[in-house]
């Protein structure tokens, strides 16, 4: 089975056709003996807010100690999203903490925003320059 329908929606007006084509496809699949999985969420994060994500994380870790110690952007990205989420953190299994987090892959377009206004008042109380990024 290869068919599949996947549209971007703006406005309740526009969501008529893609759902009308959706159950002509669903239906003729389902009576052909296909299970399926209909998924209808909001928009994940944009390529832009992507890119502006890592670049933030870049110059956080090249510009911030944070308590004593330099953190890779990965590590910076761990702190964030689970300031955001407010994560659970439970002991490794050898020692240490492991965060129970979100992936930044998985945030809405809203979340996204989020973290980087988090990010954005976090450099700011620590003298951070963030670079415009297209």
């Amino acid at each position: 089975m290869t068919e599949a329908l996947k549209a971007h929606l703006y406005s309740p007006t526009q969501a008529r056709q893609p759902f009308e084509q959706a159950w002509m496809l669903a239906k003729s699949l389902l009576m052909a003996g296909h299970r399926l999985t209909l998924e209808v969420r909001p928009e994940k994060r944009s390529d832009a807010q992507n890119r502006r994500l890592w670049a933030m994380l870049g110059e956080i870790s090249q510009q911030v100690d944070w308590y004593g110690q330099k953190l890779t952007a990965d590590e910076w990205k761990d702190v964030f999203s689970a300031s955001l989420k407010r994560q659970k953190v439970v002991p490794g299994l050898d020692g240490g903490f492991v965060i129970c987090g979100q992936r930044t892959s998985k945030m809405t377009k809203g979340e996204m925003s989020e973290l980087q206004t988090l990010m954005e008042a976090f450099g700011a109380e620590r003298g951070v320059t963030f670079s415009e990024v297209e």
